[in-house]
């Protein structure tokens, strides 16, 4: 089913009985969608399985809960214009009763993979009327009545009940289709009778008593009618072709080749076409009495297509058929119609065998399909009351002038009148357009699907930019319109990374300048690779002095641990370079501090408070090669099992003498 009836169930659900209701629902069933998508396909037994969850919630019967979901979607439907399609059909409700069918053949070309029922109005009286329903889902017979009740009520102002009188094959609360308890399909088979008040349509009917200027009309020869639809025949009440169009028969012989003209008369309607719609529809005289208004599709069924053939049989004399007879064309044509049979019983084969593989993989198009095409009618079956026959008036369904051609017909073979040549002509310019605007498009989509890409990489790029400046969640906040606030900690980690021996200050060797960029990027580079997000962040570099920090912007209880695991990792990494003269000593004291964005251009996370400050002061009094810790720092990881050795009192720059450490190594593992 199409995602548009399960949106409508959705909506009223949440409407009627709320959001709790439904999510009660979809917990039940199972159901792993938040929304329904209008033009998806869904499980059919999707349905009856939200009915018997809401049915379990709310205690409303499973039939109750069907017909709910009826009367829903034709409120829904109303949203997307669907309305004025039902007012449309005409101006009593059995107008558009017997307009269903016709209702759901246009909805194909908005819906193509509808599986649509199919409906007929058999009966009509002052009090209300009976309806045929066939489907091949099961399960849905009070969700039509739902329907039907809703359509009646919001549309024509008419009060209905509606109830069945038979059933076939219908198994409450299931749609997965009829069981097959013996070969060949099966149809669900319902017959509903509606009680609604009529009497206005049938004291209105037309054409029920001829009116006295038509009596007077003379009478009109049925072959005026086959002269303007040549695709026409008249059927008895057998569903015997009796007459026929000059084309129709035409047709048939073309596409039948060896074929006796002669015995389309008289051979019935169901052995030389096939009813493609309304489908699995009983074709006999009191069926199609009672759909006069339903529009038929009718196929005609081939054997093959041979011009050679065609043309042999029409000038062959079928009444003194004698093999020996016939002359040298003759028996060339019905060899080669022999020997296309045998081609085509071949092609069929292989295309069962190569069914699967529908794309061509040199070409990356479908491959075409084997075989002409049959010729489709569409048209009316028409009581005429003079002769006792029913008439097909109708016209092939061709969209292009590649279709025509495909069926073996010409512009010259369609009707004279009407717009069945320009419709053609029209289709096949449209289709040009068509094609042309398509690669147009496609050419845009893919620009613009390049241009997409181009600027998800940008955005990737700035973000990585972005994050290597600020920290994450302070750029998510600003992103958000969020004010530049300052955080404070109570407790982190600073670090301090010095690199020593890398340049001459009183150096004016521009040569000697650039070497010692590269080493500092080697150095530096080196750090960044040993940061692990969001263990530790890195704050900025100044000059040779590289800072970070652990337990900011992400409060972390660990943030000494951290720090100088951080620190021993890097003094083993920078050795590993083996860059001649070159050291690093490291700083670590722990505290509060107060951090921040500052700037707006280039702007930067930056810390605040005396912690910064005493870390600084660590870095700067170590020794090369060395990880110089506060007094409180120390006492912190010594608890945990690091290895630190007392280095005494220092004496500290705006400070005075503080007491310092060494760190040697973590703790064992």
């Amino acid at each position: 089913m199409y995602g548009m009836l399960y949106e409508s169930v959705q909506h009223y659900i949440q409407e009627e009985y709320g959001m709790d209701t439904w999510k009660k629902i979809c917990q039940i069933v199972d159901c792993k969608h938040n929304t329904f998508k209008t033009h998806q396909i869904y499980p059919d037994k999707l349905m009856p399985d939200i009915a018997a969850a809401l049915s379990a919630c709310t205690g409303e019967s499973f039939d109750f809960c069907m017909n709910f979901f009826g009367r829903c979607f034709v409120r829904f439907f109303s949203n997307f214009g669907y309305d004025k399609m039902i007012r449309s059909t005409g101006r009593y409700f059995c107008d558009f009763l017997q307009s269903i069918d016709n209702i759901h053949l246009q909805m194909r070309f908005t819906y193509p993979k509808m599986k649509s029922p199919s409906m007929q109005l058999t009966n009509m009286d002052d009090n209300g009327a009976v309806i045929l329903y066939r489907s091949g889902r099961t399960g849905m017979s009070k969700y039509l009545i739902g329907q039907m009740t809703e359509v009646a009520k919001e549309f024509y102002g008419l009060e209905m009940t509606a109830y069945v009188i038979e059933s076939q094959n219908d198994i409450c609360g299931g749609t997965a289709g009829p069981i097959k308890l013996t070969e060949g399909p099966l149809t669900v088979v319902v017959k509903y009778r509606l009680d609604f008040d009529n009497r206005d349509y049938m004291a209105k009917r037309v054409n029920i008593v001829a009116h006295p200027t038509q009596l007077k009309m003379p009478p009109v020869d049925l072959n005026v009618f086959l002269e303007l639809f040549p695709f026409t025949f008249v059927l008895n009440h057998d569903m015997k072709i009796t007459l026929a169009g000059e084309k129709i028969i035409e047709t048939w012989i073309l596409h039948n080749p060896g074929v006796n003209p002669k015995t389309f008369i008289g051979t019935h309607v169901m052995d030389v076409f096939k009813c493609r719609r309304p489908k699995d529809t009983k074709i006999d005289w009191n069926t199609i009495l009672q759909m006069r208004t339903v529009l038929f599709e009718m196929e005609l069924i081939r054997t093959g297509h041979n011009r050679d053939a065609y043309d042999a049989a029409l000038n062959m004399d079928y009444e003194n058929f004698d093999e020996m007879s016939l002359n040298e064309a003759q028996t060339m044509a019905l060899a080669k119609a022999d020997e296309f049979e045998k081609e085509q019983e071949k092609e069929q084969e292989e295309a069962a065998a190569t069914k699967h593989d529908e794309i061509d993989p040199a070409t990356g198009q479908r491959r075409p399909s084997v075989g002409l095409r049959s010729i489709l009618l569409k048209g009316q079956m028409f009581y005429i009351k003079d002769v006792d026959s029913l008439i097909f008036l109708c016209s092939p369904l061709i969209e292009n002038l590649d279709e025509l051609h495909s069926i073996g017909l010409y512009l010259n073979d369609l009707n004279p009148h009407g717009l069945s040549r320009e419709l053609v002509m029209a289709g096949w310019q449209h289709c040009s357009k068509l094609e042309i605007m398509f690669e147009k498009e496609e050419q845009r989509s893919d620009e613009l699907e390049k241009s997409l890409e181009l600027a998800d990489s940008w955005k990737r790029q700035g973000d990585e930019l972005l994050y290597s400046m600020i920290p994450r969640p302070i750029a998510e906040r600003m992103r958000m319109g969020q004010e530049h606030v300052c955080q404070s900690f109570e407790e982190v980690s600073v670090i301090f990374i010095e690199v020593m021996n890398i340049y001459d200050s009183g150096s004016t060797n521009v040569q000697e300048a650039m070497q010692a960029v590269n080493t500092l990027n080697k150095v530096f580079s080196a750090l960044d690779e040993e940061i692990i997000s969001p263990f530790v962040y890195k704050v900025e570099t100044v000059g040779m002095v590289y800072m970070a920090v652990s337990g900011a912007p992400d409060i972390n209880p660990l943030h000494a641990q951290h720090a100088c695991d951080l620190a021993l990792r890097v003094i083993k990494k920078v050795k590993s370079h083996n860059l001649p003269d070159v050291a690093i000593r490291v700083g670590i004291n722990s505290g509060p501090v107060v951090a921040g964005v500052v700037g707006l251009k280039v702007p930067r996370y930056c810390l605040f408070g005396d912690t910064v400050n005493t870390a600084s002061r660590m870095e700067s009094s170590c020794d090369p090669w060395k990880i110089q810790l506060s007094n409180y720092t120390a006492l912190k990881v010594r608890d945990v099992g690091y290895r630190v050795e007392a280095r005494g009192f220092v004496k500290v720059k705006g400070k005075g003498d503080m007491e310092t450490y060494w760190l040697l190594e973590g703790p064992e593992e």
